[in-house]
């Protein structure tokens, strides 16, 4: 049975890019979200191999540190 959880960002920041979109299989290491903070790029990536839910956030947005950005399914 899945097991739904949500991946946050540790920064403040922009949304430069989100290279998935639900439904996406991804594998452990892909990017699932790029935040700019303080001219930095942060990366958040798949820490397993799992199915993308939901997206919830978009390029161009801002996100505040903790905030949910991405929804994912992994195999339990």
């Amino acid at each position: 049975m899945p097991t739904a959880r949500s991946l946050a960002t540790h920064v403040a920041g922009n949304v430069w890019k989100v290279p998935v979109v639900a439904g996406q299989a991804v594998r452990a290491g892909d990017p699932l979200v790029i935040v700019e903070s303080m001219k930095m790029e942060v990366g958040g990536v798949a820490p397993c191999d799992e199915t993308v839910g939901q997206v919830l956030c978009h390029e161009g947005g801002q996100v505040a540190a903790g905030q949910r950005v991405v929804a994912v399914a992994t195999a339990g």
